[in-house]
Parts: structure tokens; sequence; C-alpha cells
């Protein structure tokens, strides 16, 4: 379509300019303001009604003016060039290149607004996918297809668990082609660096997008969109399993809020706009499967909670759309236990379809719901404490008590660079259970405890017998 010209710029508000006279403007569409100065700005049609249109400008305001400021409409929406070469790049939130590397080839054009995938061409997650983090895997597993978010609070270490995810993950089986798509949205050059510098072990099989604090609130609302572009392309046009991983959520609404501000819309809840929760939906529905296509895209959106208050908007109306939530805790943080995930108040709708035998192991459900349970009754006790002491306790609330503080130091918590397959996993679990009366166990099969408890249960006995046994004199040192 061919381009048109104005130089009827009217207003100049915040990221948003007012354009007066103008023909067909339609929404979504791509913008050029060119300043006084020669500066070249990209931008994109917000509203249009009228002979006037909005345009939210991504490089910001700065040096246009409403005399000589001329505005070209190209008819066209904004598209991401999408092939391989995008693995093992970096990007700024506009899409350009920040590697020192040649823009890549691209093997197509796609627009970075495609709607959501149709719910009637969707096919049901089922599958495992394996982060290394014993409280994701074992207790709240993520599923290829699912969209799973990290509600996190101010000065918790979301970061460095996105990070370690990103570097781990993967899905088991040789023949699997594995991808991931890491967007920061609205971080510091202090994040950037070390999202850079932690990723660069597994970059060749990442693409990199950063939107950074200082950069236009508005390029917020397009970064998402760029990294879910580029991750549909990998999965469904390459086959390949993509886990996007998108941080900071909160970053992202807060930009939402801004531009209905400067719009003058009547605001919702907390300031943020009525449509935020469509918004939303528009970003977490392009994670999942497409019937007869092997690929998938995972969400993994980190959002974190002001105040820690999990009834705020943003992780209220994301909890909403998304298939559960993985929460962090501040106490658990405080006892130096990492990564600080509650496994109470988390949940994966779609874990008893991803995991059991031939997708995890057999046990793994029975032994997830036991751990759950027993650590539960734990905290109950712990809480109990704290208001009578410890001599109110019987034997078995003595149990209950020890099982939940070994089930943060050895279960929950782990090392940055610790990855845990999930055999591991599960088998820490069945080990923390040693401690607790069989006749306890009521939520696992009996079965399945005579295979697994009994088998931990006669590797104990070997390995002290085994112990005592070296410690015994020799012969040849008796004589």
């Amino acid at each position: 379509m061919k381009s048109i010209e104005y130089a009827t710029v009217r207003e100049v508000s915040g990221p948003l300019i007012v354009v007066e006279g103008i023909k067909g403007a339609a929404y979504g569409e791509v913008v050029e303001i060119v300043t006084p100065s020669g500066e070249v700005k990209r931008g994109q049609v917000l509203d249009s009604y009228s002979d006037r249109a909005v345009v939210q400008v991504y490089e910001g305001t700065s040096g246009i003016d409403t005399v000589k400021t001329r505005v070209r409409f190209t008819g066209e929406t904004i598209k991401l060039g999408v092939g391989l070469e995008l693995l093992g790049r970096i990007f700024n939130g506009r899409g350009d290149p920040i590697d020192g590397g040649p823009r890549p080839i691209a093997e197509d054009v796609w627009d970075v607004y495609a709607p959501p995938i149709n719910p009637a061409s969707r096919e049901y997650p089922s599958e495992f996918i394996q982060t290394g983090i014993s409280a994701i895997d074992g207790m709240n597993t993520l599923v290829r297809g699912q969209k799973l978010p990290i509600f996190s609070g101010s000065g918790l270490p979301h970061n460095q668990l996105a990070a370690q995810i990103a570097r781990q993950a993967r899905v088991l089986g040789e023949e699997e082609r594995f991808a991931v798509v890491f967007c920061g949205i609205g971080i510091t050059h202090e994040e950037a660096a070390f999202f850079i510098k932690e990723l660069q072990t597994s970059l060749e099989r990442s693409v990199v997008f950063l939107n950074l604090a200082n950069d236009p609130a508005i390029e917020r609302i397009l970064t998402p969109r760029l990294a879910l572009t580029a991750a549909e392309y990998l999965a469904f046009k390459q086959q390949m399993h993509v886990l996007v991983i998108l941080t900071n959520i909160t970053n992202y609404c807060e930009a939402l809020r801004e531009i209905s501000a400067a719009r003058h819309e009547v605001p919702g809840r907390r300031g943020y706009p009525g449509y935020m929760y469509t918004d939303l939906a528009s970003i977490y529905e392009r994670a999942g499967r497409i019937r007869g296509r092997k690929g998938s895209v995972t969400q993994l959106p980190i959002l974190t909670m002001p105040g820690d208050d999990i009834t705020h908007p943003i992780p209220d109306l994301t909890g909403y759309i998304t298939e559960g939530q993985i929460v962090f805790d501040r106490e658990l943080h405080h006892k130096g236990i990492y990564p600080p995930i509650n496994v109470l108040p988390s949940l994966s709708r779609l874990m008893k379809d991803g995991i059991g035998k031939g997708k995890t192991r057999e046990d793994h459900a029975d032994l997830s719901s036991q751990l759950y349970a027993a650590y539960a009754e734990g905290r109950d006790i712990r809480s109990f404490v704290a208001i009578v002491g410890e001599e109110a306790l019987t034997d078995r609330d003595r149990k209950y008590l020890q099982f939940a503080d070994n089930f943060e130091r050895k279960f929950v918590n782990q090392g940055v660079y610790e990855n845990r397959p999930i055999e591991v996993t599960l088998d820490l679990g069945w080990e923390l259970l040693r401690l607790l009366p069989e006749s306890e166990l009521k939520r696992i099969d009996p079965e399945l405890r005579k295979k697994y408890l009994h088998r931990f249960e006669e590797s104990a006995r070997n390995s002290r017998s085994s112990s005592s046994g070296s410690d015994k004199p020799s012969s040849s040192s008796r004589t």
C-alpha cells in the first residue's frame, strides 16, 4: 500500500501524538515520524476516529513539534522477520540486534499482533518439561503448551530462577528440538547484563529480547509480542518445543496504565485500564499446541506482586487466564531457601496430565500428593508451636515438624547451578518420607510404597552395614 505523509500534528502528549486531517488510518498501522531535525522515529496507530489518529511513538516524543514534524502512514502493520538465524541472537525491545551482529536474514515476515490459537485447533497439553527445579518438577510440574506464571515480590530472586530455568529446561527424549525465547520487559541495565551473562552457555538455542527501564514505556507493549512471534515461528514452522520466559509482566501492566492515562481513558481497578484482562489474555493465550503439528509454545511469565499482594489486579487477572501459579514466599527467602517457592499456594492445573508412567515416573502423582499433605501438616504444627511451645507436641507432631524443616532445606532448597533430573527429585521425596511412619502415608498406593519406600529403607540398611564393616579393624591390623 502506498504511504501517505501529513504535516498536521496537533498535539503532543507524553508518548502520544494526535494527527488531524487524515483519511483511512487503521488500528495498529506503522507510522514514521520525521522530526524537524531530520530524525526518523517509528510509531503505531493506537486509535483512529473521524479525521484524527492517535499515534504512539516508540522512541519517545522529544524533538517532535506541531509545526514542522511530518508523519508518514505506511499502510503496514508491525512485522518481524523470522528465521532460524534468530537463534543465538540478542535484540532490543523493537527487534533490532544489539549483540554487534548483522540483522538476521529473514525466511519470512510475520505480523507481531497475531491472534491467539484457535480453540478448535488446540491440542491438550500433556507432555512434561524438565526445569531441573525440584519444587517445580516434583510439585508443580510444567507441561508443554502450558502457561504457568511465577508470582514473586520485590527483592526476591525471580531473575536468578528465570536464568536458571532458561539454562536448564529441556524436554525428555533425544530426538526433541528445544529452544528458549527470553523476553525482558522494563528491566534495568544491571539485570540485562546479568541475563546476557547467564544465558551465554545456552545462547545457541535461545532468542533474547530486552526492553530496558530507560526505553520508552510504550515499547514494552511491543516487546512480548515480538518474542511470541519468534516463538510461534520456531514452534509451528520449525517443529521445535519453545519455552517463552517473560519478565516482568508488572512492568508491562504499568506501561498499559501509563498509556491509558495519556489517552484520558476512564481508569479501572487501582488506575489500570478496564481492558487489561483482555490485553493480558492476548499475550497468554498465544501459548499452546496446535493439532497436527509437533511443536509447542510454553509460557513462564514472571511478575512481581506490589506489596506482596496476591489480590492485586495484575496477579489476580493473570491467575484467571493462566493454568496455575508458582508463588514465592518472603519468609522462605529470609531463611536462606532458594528458590523460595511455597508449594502450598502454588498450583499447576495441568500437572496431572503431564506426569506418570511413560512421562515422568509411575509414583509421581501419589508421591507429590503425600509430600504436599505432610508439608501442610508440618506448617500447621509450626504455627501451633508458636503459640504453645514444643513441650505440648506428641511424637507424631514432632516428626511432622521435622519433616517440614527437612522439606524446605533439602527438597525446595537447591543451588543456583544445581540441575536435578526428575528421577533425583522423586528419589529425594521418598527419602524425606522415611521420617514418617508408614501408616501415615495414606495417599500413596500400597504397591508403590512397597516398591519405592522399602527400596530406600533397604538401601539405607545396606549403607549402614557397609559403613560399620569398614570401621572394623582388618586381621592384618590386629596382628
